[in-house]
């Protein structure tokens, strides 16, 4: 018997449509990760972040292969620490004269807003994703400050200092990981995210270095899927 066209149509989007929906998933993960950034130079200043921990929450939905996105946030410790050389006028200048360097450590906590775009593909209990998304990085101010005074002889003093601010730049977002299903509903998320950002300007004594920088986030974690 032959079917007409129409219902052939039909017929088609009907199967599109269930296999789009048997795809489909809602997920809602919590994961750990250590938070490396690199360190800038420029404006006179060297600005080193500290290595530290921190904690990412995802909502993740998927529809297909390719319709894939998620909202997160994510905290760490983002301590930084700022160096420069400064030469003490001429007639002031203590025995011995020479550079003098200055070290600024600003406690700093660093949250995290993104919303990603999450292409995967589904393999067995595996699921392989990317991870390419936008977001804002705000690095606050959560402590008080440090300065340290080294002169060319090596003797250093230090004392409290003050002034800082938040900081709220843009901050890109690529990545990769995957899924593994454990048991139904529940499984591993493993991934890397890496985030592309400007050095936080958090101190009123310096400037920041005003130059792009790079943190690096390996991270495990765990899914619950709906």
């Amino acid at each position: 018997m032959r079917i007409p066209r129409i219902h052939t149509t039909f017929l088609l989007l009907a199967v599109a449509l269930a296999t789009t929906t048997a795809l489909a998933q809602t997920s809602i993960s919590a994961s750990v990760y250590g938070a490396f950034s690199g360190t800038t130079t420029g404006n006179g200043t060297t600005q080193s972040p500290a290595n530290q921990a921190g904690g990412l929450v995802e909502v993740r939905h998927i529809s297909n292969p390719i319709l894939g996105f998620e909202a997160t946030y994510s905290l760490n410790r983002a301590d930084q620490n700022y160096s420069n050389l400064f030469y003490p006028p001429v007639p002031v200048c203590p025995s011995p004269c020479g550079p003098y360097t200055q070290n600024l450590k600003v406690p700093a906590d660093a949250h995290e807003v993104t919303a990603d775009w999450v292409p995967s593909v589904h393999i067995a209990n595996l699921r392989p994703f990317g991870v390419l998304g936008v977001g804002l990085l705000l690095n606050v101010p959560s402590g008080n400050q440090t300065l340290t005074t080294t002169n060319s002889a090596g003797s250093s003093t230090s004392g409290p200092s003050t002034g800082a601010s938040t900081s709220t730049t843009p901050v890109y977002v690529y990545g990769a990981g995957v899924d593994w299903g454990l048991i139904p509903h529940i499984g591993l998320r493993l991934q890397y995210r890496g985030n592309l950002y400007k050095a936080p300007d958090l101190s009123k004594l310096y400037t920041s270095t005003d130059a792009f920088t790079h943190t690096a986030e390996p991270m495990v974690g765990v899914y619950v899927r709906f």
